[in-house]
């Protein structure tokens, strides 16, 4: 059915999208709304008047508590509020609580409890081992047998339009390294997963238990130092030059929103371990578009990546880690096999200097996906402004 909100109708917020965030008007405190066209539908008060079991869960400051309410309540509050947003006679009762976008300041949607970072992409994996390793493989022995990834740090994951501060550290020298701020500042354009089930400590999650634990996607950037990282990254990993900002969207979309956009994996050669699920999982029709000052400089598809999702979340719980609800786990950079898709400017620039960011440059991420009803919906933008290092 149509939704009757204006202006809603045939947008990339139809009621077939429903993201989820959470939102404040002036003097008061935050809370959970959903999206629906350009308003902002507040449903602490819908749902305490119709009397919803989970009422609560829509006053709190985050999306945590609706989302450890598990896949079937998460089901059945989308279909309530479709209909709430669809049926006639229910307007009376929801337009009060129509709040225009304009008019709200948006948060950061989830309380973050660990931030874990993939390298998924086997087009972005391939074109930074070629500038980086020109005369060897581009790809590690172990990169098509597993999802390689690295442990971020929660409490840098900043909401969409959060400043990036410029960061500091040291870079290889000669013959010493030398300190101060990153000259070569870069992005990486990824999706993000939200855990919102958690599971025991000591027992895998396995791939076919994806839409059991994963709430919802956002929009991600993963801001990289490339000077940072380059020298301290032998033996242990990314590290200072990754852990200064990681932006999201502010709107999770829920995994139902999606169900139109799931393809077949590229071919996986050699075939993965059976915990993987291989020939059994799929990724995400997912187009993402890079902004730099206005200009897009890149157009990534989300297709093509070689790990799927739930290859991801399988391995990063195969050893007995445990999910918390409010985990969020990232793609890694989203790069196709053309040189208009790839995901970070040190691909788009091959490594000139040129390429990295200036302060001031303004970068934008941009999603859409095939909808449940034949158009297209869009995830949440992330947006990011350079600011100079400080100190």
């Amino acid at each position: 059915m149509p939704t009757w909100v204006p202006g809603a109708a045939g947008t990339l917020f139809d009621v077939d999208n429903l993201p989820y965030g959470v939102f404040s008007l002036p003097g008061e405190g935050p809370r959970v709304g959903v999206r629906i066209g350009d308003h902002v539908l507040d449903l602490a008060p819908v749902a305490a008047a119709e009397m919803l079991d989970v009422h609560h869960v829509f006053q709190e400051g985050s999306l945590n508590a609706l989302m450890a309410e598990g896949h079937r309540v998460r089901s059945s509050v989308r279909t309530w509020i479709t209909g709430l947003l669809t049926e006639e006679p229910e307007r009376d009762l929801v337009e009060p609580h129509l709040v225009p976008l304009a008019d709200v300041t948006l948060h950061l949607p989830v309380e973050v409890a660990d931030y874990v970072d993939f390298y998924a992409s086997e087009h972005h994996a391939s074109n930074v081992g070629r500038i980086f390793r020109p005369d060897a493989e581009p790809l590690l022995a172990n990169w098509k047998h597993l999802p390689v990834g690295y442990h971020g740090r929660a409490g840098t994951v900043v909401a969409s339009g959060t400043p990036v501060v410029r960061p500091s550290g040291q870079r290889r020298g000669d013959p010493a390294p030398t300190y101060g701020p990153s000259t070569r500042l870069d992005i990486e354009a990824e999706l993000g997963f939200v855990v919102g089930v958690g599971s025991e400590l000591g027992t895998a999650v396995p791939h076919d238990a994806f839409a059991d634990h994963v709430f919802g996607v956002v929009g991600l950037n993963d801001w990289s130092a490339r000077d940072i990282q380059a020298w301290e990254y032998v033996p242990l990993g990314p590290f200072l030059g990754k852990s200064f900002a990681t932006s999201v969207s502010h709107w999770v979309t829920p995994l139902e929103a999606l169900d139109a956009a799931w393809v077949d994996l590229p071919a996986q050669d050699p075939e993965p371990l059976p915990y993987l699920g291989p020939g059994q999982v799929q990724g995400l029709d997912i187009d993402v578009e890079v902004v730099v000052n206005g200009e897009v400089v890149s157009r990534p598809p989300y297709r093509t990546m070689y790990w799927s999702p739930a290859q991801m979340l399988a391995h990063m719980t195969v050893n007995g880690a445990s999910l918390r609800t409010g985990d969020l786990f990232g793609s890694g950079t989203v790069s196709g096999p053309a040189e208009d898709q790839r995901g970070s400017l040190l691909e788009v620039g091959w490594g000139e200097e040129s390429a990295f960011l200036d302060d001031g440059d303004e970068v934008t991420l941009r999603y859409t996906a095939p909808g449940t009803a034949g158009g297209r919906i869009a995830l949440g933008d992330v947006v990011g402004r350079v600011e100079p290092a400080r100190g």
